[in-house]
């Protein structure tokens, strides 16, 4: 098969597509035929050399897919040769072939191209464990996103909304705002403004409920301040940075819960695992797909061998949703 492949850690430049031994399905995985993956922020730390792989991962970039089985491993049940599925990855999307658990496959949604579903489990699992699982976000509550514009957020708004949060998103610009509120949500703020001040504005004083944030560090505090009483606040990024001052004092005042929670390193099976967010997506998020309520954002496509320009264009700024990556 072919993948993208690391000659050491660095920038892009790195990234070379080479011929690589095809993969073979052990027992309880198969083998996918790869129609499509997509860029995670992660897959940029990966190839700086800050994001280590699980023991046992592919080395091969790439946390999602989506494409046709080609082969079943001992003892897998349930799938055919030849059904069309997407995937939750702990690597080894950037290529041709991929083996993967059985348990981390899900059907492509109705109303979904194959190729559109590429970018969709990275994005569903991260909200719907962190937000609905963990952040136990409930209809009526208010749900804040860090960068609504993002994969993670524009995927985010939209579920929030139609399972009956009142939805608020932060961006950068106007435009990026407006997509935002095009989306679904209730209230934008813009980035650089106070979040804390122009939420509970918004909220008559009551501030959010359930926050998802990527920037970690950076903002730790102006989360802290958004959070309601009971508030539960869900990092899941470190583009802010790693480390931040926490004033015990005022979460205790509020009763917050501050959590951070990653996907890539949980085990395949048993609780907390991917087998278990795959089937809460599979069963709550899926239909949501099907009755238009929540759809794929596509910003824009490259080929696969083409993955380097892909990381280039989302670490330039400006991407709205997700950016795929496509064997022809």
């Amino acid at each position: 098969m072919w993948a993208i492949t690391l000659t050491e850690y660095g920038g892009p430049e790195q990234m070379t597509w080479a011929e690589v031994p095809d993969p073979e399905p052990g027992p309880g995985e198969v083998v996918l035929d790869i129609v499509s993956s997509a860029v995670n922020r992660a897959d940029l730390l990966q190839v700086q050399g800050n994001y280590p792989v699980p023991p046992g991962a592919s080395e091969i970039l790439g946390l999602e897919c989506a494409g046709r089985i080609a082969a079943l491993g001992a003892g897998v049940t349930g799938w055919s040769v030849g059904d069309e599925v997407c995937a939750l990855l702990a690597g080894g999307g950037y290529a041709t072939k991929v083996a993967v658990p059985a348990p981390q496959l899900l059907p492509v949604p109705a109303g979904v191209s194959l190729e559109e579903a590429g970018g969709l489990p990275e994005v569903a699992c991260t909200v719907w464990s962190n937000v609905f699982l963990e952040g136990r976000l409930a209809e009526g509550e208010t749900f804040l996103v860090q960068g609504g514009s993002s994969g993670i957020g524009t995927h985010a708004i939209q579920v929030a909304k139609a399972l009956g949060a009142r939805v608020a998103a932060t961006a950068g610009h106007a435009d990026r705002l407006q997509f935002c509120r095009d989306l679904g949500a209730d209230i934008v703020i813009d980035y650089h403004d106070d979040i804390a001040e122009e939420l509970k504005k918004a909220t008559d004083g009551h501030g959010a409920d359930v926050i998802l944030d990527n920037m970690g560090a950076k903002g730790l505090a102006n989360n802290l301040s958004a959070l309601a009483r009971d508030g539960r606040l869900m990092i899941i990024g470190m583009q802010g940075g790693v480390k931040a001052e926490l004033n015990i004092g005022a979460l205790l005042a509020k009763r917050g819960h501050v959590s951070a929670m990653g996907l890539r390193g949980r085990p395949v099976d048993g609780p907390h695992s991917k087998a278990e967010i795959v089937d809460g997506v599979r069963e709550n998020v899926w239909p949501l797909f099907a009755d238009g309520r929540v759809k794929p954002v596509v910003f824009e496509r490259f080929a696969m061998s083409d993955a380097a320009d892909a990381h280039r264009r989302l670490d330039a700024g400006g991407v709205t949703g997700k950016l795929l990556l496509v064997n022809s």
